[in-house]
């Protein structure tokens, strides 16, 4: 346990959750980064938000933003992704600013970075300085491209993450190519794998007493997990999206429209769920009419029952068609909007969404027999600059210094 997690604890009250104890630098901003550490804070870890001292995490004030207590504002996403962190601000370029930062680091467990490949070596703050300084210290060095390749110095968001890696292509409506509105590389390619990763190398320092640099590439992670279309790829199959199983070249899995312009999602894969969709829906003749007998996704047979199905679905509105697949077996569900989604009952009753000062926080990632953490506020920009700095052996005399220098904020 790291001596600024027991700090952190203490605070919080003894909670008993997994990774109390821990302490996590994030050196990130935007979305992949602060959303990975959110689930560390969310299972117990003390994260500590570094921010320059010029502008912090300008996602802060990224439109729209919610009202907070006074007059205070923050962008809704802001405040779920950095709930219960605590910032300080730093100017890492000057060299109080950079031993501020080497003893955070003699005192944490894991430090996560965002900046392009190269940045912290020219800060004097690389690989070598920090694990001379914190052996069991774990590096996360989060970025697009990797720490090294061709592509490595590059600028990227997340719809250049999965343009690059194949999974933008085979995201179309009508053959169009449709950007979605979940940053799949920045949440799958970024955030995911770098917790998956962190904990990995926090588990091996643990046992070993040696930390590690983690090189996480978001483009690493699309790539490892698009594994239907490296299939298709591999059999000598060109998979061209809206004519392969699984991107709307069948019935079975489908999205059809009701009377009241509203949507279904069919997912009725297997053969015996297939069945019973025909059977409930009124459509008896069509139950041979699937993959699994022949009917191969994306030819003209495979149109037509589609198109029959369209007609049928698009014959009452979807309230009807709810209380007709409710009892009913067959993976059919409503397409919810982001609203409805947060107000279904099935998550509410999973405990999963929580409203906290105007803000929908859901969490935690998974739940298992612990007590959930109680929500904190995201920090103001610096907002824990003086308490960090006391817990790091710096007087009062010493943090009004370097923040009247602009050491800190």
């Amino acid at each position: 346990m790291s001596p600024l997690g027991e700090t952190a604890r203490s605070a919080q009250g003894a909670f008993n959750l997994p990774l109390q104890g821990l302490t996590i630098i994030d050196m990130t901003r935007l979305l992949p980064g602060p959303a990975a550490t959110m689930h560390f804070v969310d299972f117990g870890a003390d994260v500590i938000k570094v921010e320059d001292t010029s502008a912090g995490d300008y996602m802060r004030n990224f439109p729209p933003t919610v009202a907070l207590e006074g007059s205070k504002t923050v962008n809704a996403a802001f405040e779920a992704v950095n709930r219960g962190k605590r910032s300080i601000a730093i100017d890492l370029k000057s060299d109080q600013g950079r031993e501020v930062l080497l003893r955070l680091v003699d005192r944490a467990d894991a430090l996560i970075e965002g900046f392009r490949p190269g940045v912290l070596d020219r800060l004097s703050l690389g690989w070598a300085t920090l694990h001379a300084r914190n052996p069991r210290l774990v590096l996360c060095s989060l970025s697009g491209y990797g720490q090294h390749g061709p592509l490595s110095q590059r600028a990227g968001h997340d719809l250049n993450y999965i343009a690059m890696t194949g999974v933008l292509d085979q995201i179309r409506a009508n053959g169009q190519i449709a950007i979605p509105n979940l940053q799949i590389g920045d949440l799958l390619g970024g955030t995911l794998s770098a917790l998956a990763t962190m904990l990995i190398a926090l588990l091996r320092a643990q046992r070993s007493g040696q930390g590690v640099h983690v090189d996480v590439a978001m483009t690493d992670g699309l790539l490892a997990h698009h594994l239907f279309p490296h299939a298709s790829v591999d059999s000598g199959v060109d998979p061209v999206a809206g004519q392969t199983l699984l991107t709307g070249g069948v019935a079975c899995y489908q999205i059809y429209q009701t009377s009241d312009q509203q949507h279904l999602a069919v997912g009725a894969l297997e053969l015996k769920f297939w069945q019973s969709f025909c059977e409930a829906a009124g459509l008896s003749e069509l139950k041979s009419r699937h993959w699994e007998l022949g009917e191969a996704p994306g030819t003209p047979a495979a149109s037509a029952t589609i198109e029959r199905v369209a007609q049928r679905i698009g014959e009452h509105p979807l309230e009807h068609w709810l209380n007709v697949f409710d009892p009913v077996d067959a993976c059919v569900t409503p397409v919810l909007t982001p609203a409805e989604a947060l107000a279904h009952p099935h998550h509410l009753a999973r405990n999963l969404v929580h409203r906290e000062r105007g803000v929908s926080e859901v969490g935690p990632l998974a739940q298992m027999a612990t007590p959930r953490w109680r929500s904190r506020p995201s920090p103001g920009h610096g907002e824990h600059t003086s308490a960090l700095l006391t817990e790091i052996g710096y007087s009062a005399v010493d943090a009004q210094r370097m923040a009247a220098a602009g050491v800190v904020r």
